[in-house]
């Protein structure tokens, strides 16, 4: 019984050892740290315009309602193949359009309507301008959400690069803040991030003004589109060693 509250003793001994131990070498490897804020503001150039084409029939059946539709805007697309644009498909439906009597005091059926519409963007406004010049006054087609945005392959580098421009604007608080306690700043131990980009303009001047008239074509007032830049913004959270 006596070896045994020894043996046990020992053992709680040997723990205790350890546990300081331990305790004294994660106190060493545990650094300590200042976490700070860094911000970077730029803009980016909008290097894209994009308009939106509809094309919208009505007819008595569905098959003519579509067939009209898709022969117009197959017309439309073997243009556009012709202009240095990209395209894609937005919207394809067909529905029943009805419309109220007031005379007969119901809701009568108008026909079967369709609308196909396709985004059409390029790198020159000017693209853009002749699209929309060429289409003017056609029946059935109208323009929709001219706007100008930065493409991705031009953005992403930028929004890198302000990155960096925020991280080490953090550094630099953080340096103040730890010269002030006579230490200084080591390496990023974590960093996270939010970004925005103020990316879609629509311009009020020019040709941002055509739109649907009861005719069911598309008007040309003529002008320029204009926009400013981007605004891109970055602001980061980052932790850092403190020596």
């Amino acid at each position: 019984m006596k070896k045994t509250i020894i043996w046990i003793g020992t053992v709680i001994g040997v723990a205790a050892v350890l546990a300081l131990v331990f305790g004294a070498l994660e106190r060493r490897t545990t650094p300590r740290t200042v976490t700070v804020n860094g911000e970077c503001l730029t803009t980016a150039p909008r290097d894209k315009t994009a308009i939106t084409l509809r094309v919208t029939t009505l007819a008595p059946t569905a098959v003519a309602s579509m067939r009209a539709a898709t022969t117009q805007m197959a017309q439309i697309t073997e243009y556009l193949k012709t202009q240095p644009v990209e395209m894609q498909t937005t919207q394809f439906n067909s529905y029943e359009k009805t419309e109220w009597n007031h005379d007969e005091q119901r809701s009568i059926t108008l026909g079967i309507e369709t609308t196909l519409a396709v985004e059409v963007s390029a790198n020159s406004i000017d693209v853009i301008e002749n699209i929309l010049s060429q289409f003017a006054g056609t029946p059935n087609v109208f323009s929709e959400n001219l706007r100008m945005y930065t493409s991705p392959q031009r953005l992403t580098p930028i929004m890198e690069e302000c990155l960096s421009v925020a991280v080490e604007n953090a550094r630099t608080r953080a340096a103040a803040l730890a010269a002030g306690d006579g230490r200084s700043v080591g390496k990023l131990l974590a960093v996270s991030y939010g970004t925005n980009a103020n990316d879609i303009a629509r311009p009020e001047n020019g040709l941002m003004r055509t739109k649907m008239v009861a005719t069911s074509a598309m008007v040309d007032t003529g002008g320029t589109i204009v926009s400013r830049d981007t605004d891109v913004s970055v602001s980061v959270s980052a932790v850092f060693e403190i020596k």
